[in-house]
């Protein structure tokens, strides 16, 4: 219904800390349309001042028509006195997987519009509708970790995209419209007399997604998310604070585990902060697949001392406790130009000083080892945590620890720092602290949105 657009909208402005500049992704279709007029609706209304709205077109250049439909935005945009920029996706086009390359394209490109019109945060239109197909889709794929912005976590991918997520640890994009459908929007678009472009691509059966949507639609019941954003932030907090309370890691190299709970993995919560440190100690932006899981569950059961290596991560048991590290094989090596940047191996961000530099694993381990037995740790431990350590070396070829000159090192946590779901922050500020990092930029808005029903 019309009124519940707007409502949602007014709703959306309440839910904020204090006004800011917020940028909506409009790509012409009803579901961006509908969040730009009712956005300039309720800031209109003056219920809150302080707000402002810009706006972003992502231009994929995957249709000819692209381009016209983005400059139709603009019109629409000027007329009602929003500034609108278009960014457009340039070059060559991977000939698989296009849907998910559009995508991080899109949030690349909306994440550089909203710095360069000012925007506190960027607000999409995804719908009720697109949160159906997105958990139909991961309970198809049987699907455990959530990854690509449902979020991580074995066990709740199901539950679907988040109301809040920050991309590129930078700036967080919020989906107010997660709760209404989109005949609701397109309802209240023809009661404003405002118009909207379909993209073929919705209908064409060869993306999964299309494929679903028709499934949804002939089908008696709809997918259910394995739990909702209340739940999924309430099993974040509780595995944040085991991996607080039981994971010691050490040099963001060596994660370690009391013996008395290495085994206690059928706690769901605790296997999922398990698993997300050793993510993370692996280089990996996503959770162990589900084989694997259970195949890693029966070692860990057992109690038996002796090594499994599972997501390039070596599980080693010994009667003081449980180690994890990087296992010793695939260690790439990486060159990083004068004031460059780079990531090495997955896990760690190098930015170079004045000079260029190189980064290989220290495999002699010699920068490393003794720190990590001072630290307490079983002699065989710290020299294989040593040995995946990344050895920097200067224009000269001497080679010093990670941390320090010639070039600055940070851990990089691939599983949250591109996407980080809002009812994932606590986690990922435990996984972040645990390595060494700061924590994750706090959203605008309160819980309630976070944390919303999904």
């Amino acid at each position: 219904m019309p009124h519940a657009v707007l409502d949602t909208a007014r709703n959306f402005l309440r839910s904020f800390i204090r006004p800011c500049r917020i940028l909506v992704a409009v790509s012409g279709g009803s579901d961006s349309m509908g969040l730009l007029v009712a956005l300039h609706a309720a800031i209109a209304a003056d219920e809150r001042r302080g707000f402002s709205l810009a706006a972003c077109t992502v231009d994929h250049a995957l249709r000819p028509q692209s381009a016209r439909e983005a400059e139709d935005v603009a019109a629409f945009c000027a007329a009602l006195g929003i500034a609108h920029r278009v960014y457009r996706w340039e070059g060559a086009k991977p000939s698989t997987g296009i849907q998910a390359a559009a995508r991080n394209k899109r949030y690349e490109l909306l994440a550089e519009a909203a710095g360069a019109l000012g925007a506190d945060c960027i607000a999409t239109g995804h719908t009720r509708d697109d949160q159906q197909e997105t958990v139909a889709m991961r309970v198809a794929r049987g699907r455990s970790d959530g990854a690509g912005d449902g979020g991580q976590g074995e066990g709740y991918g199901a539950a679907g995209m988040a109301a809040a997520m920050l991309y590129g640890r930078r700036i967080w994009v919020l989906r107010p419209f997660l709760g209404l459908a989109r005949a609701d929007i397109r309802s209240f678009l023809q009661a404003c007399g405002v118009s909207w472009t379909d993209d073929p691509s919705n209908a064409n059966p060869a993306f999964e997604r299309v494929r679903v949507r028709a499934r949804i639609a002939t089908s008696q019941g709809m997918p259910t998310p394995l739990c909702n954003g209340r739940q999924r932030a309430a099993s974040s907090a509780r595995a944040a604070a085991l991996i607080e309370k039981r994971i010691r890691v050490h040099a963001a190299l060596v994660a370690e585990i009391s013996a008395r709970h290495a085994g206690e993995i059928d706690d769901a919560d605790w296997r999922r902060a398990l698993l997300t440190v050793a993510s993370v100690l692996g280089g990996r932006d996503h959770m162990p697949a589900r084989a694997t899981v259970q195949r890693l569950s029966q070692f860990l059961r057992s109690g038996e001392p002796g090594r499994m290596t599972a997501g390039r991560v070596v599980f080693d048991r010994r009667a003081s406790g449980l180690y994890l590290y990087r296992e010793v094989r695939n260690l790439p090596g990486l060159a990083v130009g004068p004031g460059g940047q780079g990531i090495w191996d997955g896990r760690f961000t190098v930015k170079s000083g004045g000079s260029a530099v190189t980064v290989a694993a220290d495999a002699s381990g010699r920068l490393w080892t003794q720190r990590l037995i001072d630290a307490g740790l079983p002699t065989g431990i710290a020299k294989r945590g040593s040995m995946v350590a990344p050895e920097i070396a200067s224009a000269d070829g001497a080679g010093v620890a990670f941390g320090e000159a010639p070039a600055k090192v940070e851990y990089h946590i691939p599983l949250y720092d591109t996407f980080l779901p809002g009812f994932d922050r606590i986690m990922a500020d435990a996984v972040a602290v645990s390595f060494g990092r700061d924590r994750y930029p706090a959203p605008p808005v309160h819980d309630v949105l976070i944390e919303m029903e999904t």
